[in-house]
């Protein structure tokens, strides 16, 4: 918690005080310079309108309103330290926590007089306006105050300023004169413990080292309240030319610094003699190949928690705090990562695919279901979070984003699914038609439209096949098909819902959707348009060949065995403040997307994927025996295979893809790679392979829970029951008006989310609902302000 030394004001007293040091320095030096040519009260009267011009636009509330920025530390769910983030390293000390031999020797060599004067020197302001008046330039002897004054404004209020820091830096009369009486009114206000304590935490070392508390740490390995006569003389003489004294860089200047320090000591009467002769003896004694600091972001981070931290300072951005005041406002961050889940999981998938393999990703997400949250448990790839391409690593967030350019395969036939239960199209017991190839119409027409062509792969498939069976060994007709019944809208939309919010987002490239009319690019739907819109007349949707996100499918896994709830994937437990108060953090509230019945029969529907599926083969080798949901993905050319599953109280998703320059298939074996292979990888072959190593050891010992089954209203296809408007994206009384039309009352709650403001962003419950059923619809407060 920082020590607060900033100042109550009393400008009308420390102005008068300035002015009168000032003409009272001006008649005693006067008389010694000139006493015939320049008149004592001559040269008073114009130090006086110097100081007053000077002074009248200090703004003293820079000092009294800005914080010092501090180190935000994020730690796992358990307490254990996953990474510091930070612009400057400084960790606050009080005055307690400061050695004496510290104390005394940066008053020995920066001012002796500090526990006598006033806060400023009036003949330093002095001759600053002698030689300003002759074209000079000022000379030193600032007190500890005025130095405090100097680093706090360039420091921390100026410290995006370059232009303002420059004239805080200034060696002008002018800005000498505002400092000196920002010193006088802090001298009035603040003990004199406090200006020192507050000097020795704002005042810069080398290396990004800010303040005596990350210096002691970085320079010596140890605390500030065990800092030692030399390494406090050390450091006391670095503040005066952090550069020039630095002990890496300059060795020999910053022992002879030091020692100039240990002599000032002497003198002042703070030291004895021959103790100074001991000190002085001493090596630099710093630690070897420092200073020791910190990485300043999550790319700092451990392999396991890099995406993780990433993912946490984007949530933070979205629920409105800056990237400033993440990095500088001294934050504890709390996440609910799981160290343990974590680590296990980095393991399977640097088995399955290793760090360095070129041009193979293998993402994994875990979240824990519930109907109140979805925490994210753990968020990690082969790949690790950082700059060098070379080691494997990445600097977007290929866990979090729709990174996965080549989609997730036949794992969006989930939604086609769902969303066909919802309508009728087709019950639990349902057989869906299944020939070995066919053609369909797609949604929107023209003269120039060609049907859609379709083929299962070489596998022997039923005809007509079970829906139960369709989904856990995969047909393409017979999908197609269900999804060219149900209506592309409700297909697109039931993704949305289900957890793709953040993926359907995107363009068809994973990025944002272009709408410069200067970039060829936004007059092509693929860019321009989010997914959500693209598409809407595209039958290959169904076969997930757009870019999707893993945490998000993982997130749609958590919705399912949450009874239907949605809620955004949520890294964060508690934040809290500088001073240990809570920090409220907003997000979206949790959503009944779909109906729990349709929620246990979709799940249902799933459970046979590892008995007797795609991925039961896999199964099988892992010794996998827990009732789970599945479904496995891969895309035409196997350039990215999925799994997507879980258990009763983990959803997971495990994608491997092609993420280099060049891509081809990805091939199985050991390693996992690219070629030419010509039987490429499948889902149950590659991507689920880690989800069963990791899941296996972090079920261990604990008791089993059963799929829900099917809902006796979804058995048959037919009526389900009138379906809520989708109403997301809508204005707000456009939305509430739609919802009355079709029977449903609605109540408005604004939240906060970077939407337009008055765009419904949430609504619950949603899906087969009864008429007259209140709504739910949270409406964007609006994007928070620029900071």
């Amino acid at each position: 918690m920082q020590h607060d030394t900033r100042p109550r004001i009393r400008r009308g007293r420390s102005l008068a005080l300035l002015l009168g040091a000032c003409a009272l320095a001006g008649v005693v030096l006067a008389g010694l310079l000139s006493p015939v040519v320049l008149g004592a009260g001559l040269l008073s009267n114009q130090v006086n309108g110097s100081v007053d011009d000077a002074a009248s636009g200090v703004d003293t509330s820079q000092i009294t309103s800005t914080d010092m920025p501090l180190v935000t530390t994020v730690l796992d769910r358990n307490g254990g330290l996953l990474a510091q983030l930070f612009d400057q390293y400084r960790l606050p000390v009080t005055y307690q926590q400061i050695s004496r031999p510290m104390d005394a020797a940066i008053i020995a060599i920066e001012d002796r007089r500090f526990f006598q004067d006033a806060g400023v020197d009036p003949r330093a302001v002095l001759r600053a306006a002698l030689n300003n008046s002759s074209g000079g330039s000022t000379q030193g002897a600032s007190t500890i105050t005025q130095q405090y004054v100097k680093n706090y404004l360039i420091n921390v209020v100026d410290r995006q300023n370059p232009a303002a820091q420059q004239q805080d830096r200034a060696d002008t009369f002018s800005r000498k004169v505002k400092e000196a009486e920002l010193a006088l009114q802090i001298g009035q206000s603040v003990p004199k413990e406090d200006i020192l304590t507050g000097y020795l935490n704002v005042v810069e070392f080398s290396g990004n080292v800010y303040g005596v508390g990350a210096a002691a740490k970085a320079y010596f390995g140890t605390t500030s309240d065990k800092l030692t006569i030399p390494q406090s003389a050390l450091l006391a003489g670095m503040v005066n030319n952090p550069n020039l004294y630095n002990p890496y860089t300059h060795p020999g200047q910053a022992l002879q610094r030091r020692n100039t320090v240990i002599d000032a000591m002497v003198q002042s009467g703070s030291l004895a003699a021959d103790a100074g002769n001991t000190a002085k003896s001493a090596p630099l004694g710093v630690v070897p190949n420092g200073p020791v600091v910190p990485g300043s972001t999550c790319m700092s981070a451990a392999p396991d928690a890099g995406f993780f931290c990433n993912y946490v300072v984007t949530y933070l951005k979205q629920s409105g705090l800056s990237s400033d005041e993440i990095s500088t406002g001294g934050y504890t961050i709390k996440t609910t990562m799981d160290p343990a889940a974590s680590q296990t999981i980095k393991d399977a998938v640097d088995k399955n695919v290793p760090t360095t393999q070129d041009g193979v990703a293998n993402t994994f997400s875990l979240i824990q279901p519930g109907q109140t949250g979805h925490q994210v448990l753990a968020m990690v790839s082969n790949r690790n979070f950082g700059t060098d391409a070379t080691q494997g690593e990445r600097s977007t967030n290929i866990v979090a984003d729709p990174s996965n350019v080549f989609g997730a395969g036949s794992s969006f036939k989930i939604f086609t699914t769902a969303a066909a239960l919802e309508a009728g199209t087709v019950g639990f017991t349902s057989a869906l038609p299944n020939p070995g190839s066919d053609c369909f119409t797609p949604p929107v027409t023209n003269r120039y439209t060609r049907c859609y062509p379709v083929a299962n792969d070489g596998t022997s498939y039923p005809n007509p096949i079970s829906l139960q069976d369709a989904l856990a060994t995969s047909p393409n007709v017979a999908f197609v098909g269900l999804e060219s019944r149900t209506g592309m809208p409700a297909v697109v939309q039931m993704a949305e819902r289900l957890g793709l919010r953040h993926t359907l987002a995107a363009n068809d490239a994973g990025g944002t959707p272009i709408t410069d009319p200067a970039d060829p690019q936004s007059k092509d739907p693929q860019y321009n348009e989010p997914m959500s819109r693209y598409f809407q007349g595209l039958l290959s949707f169904t076969l997930g060949d757009s870019p999707v996100s893993t945490l998000e499918m993982s997130n749609v896994s958590a919705t399912i065995l949450s009874d239907g709830v949605w809620c955004p994937p949520n890294p964060i437990l508690s934040v809290t403040d500088r001073d240990g108060k809570p920090v409220q953090v907003d997000q979206e509230p949790c959503q009944q997307v779909v109906s729990p019945g349709l929620a246990h029969t979709l799940a249902a529907g799933l459970s046979a994927d590892t008995t007797k599926g795609t991925s039961a083969a896999a199964a099988a080798r892992a010794g996998w025996h827990h009732p789970d949901i599945g479904k496995t993905g891969t895309t035409n050319e196997s350039e990215s295979v999925a799994f997507v599953g879980g258990v009763d109280h983990y959803a997971a998703a495990s994608f491997v893809f092609a993420d280099g320059s060049h891509p081809q298939e990805v091939c199985p074996g050991t390693p996992v790679h690219l070629g030419n292979c010509g039987h490429g990888a499948f889902g149950g072959t590659v991507a689920a392979p880690p989800y069963f190593d990791a899941m296996n050891q972090i079920l261990a010992g604990q008791p089993d829970v059963p799929v829900p089954g099917p809902d006796p209203a979804y058995l048959t296809e037919g009526d389900h029951g009138q379906i809520v408007p989708f109403v997301i994206g809508q204005a707000g009384p456009a939305a509430a008006q739609a919802l009355q039309q079709a029977g449903y009352p609605s109540t408005q709650q604004m939240i906060g989310s970077l939407s337009p403001r008055g765009t419904v962003v949430g609504q619950s419950p949603q899906g087969n609902v009864g008429a007259g059923t209140p709504i739910t619809i949270f409406t964007s407060a609006g994007p928070p302000p620029a900071n």
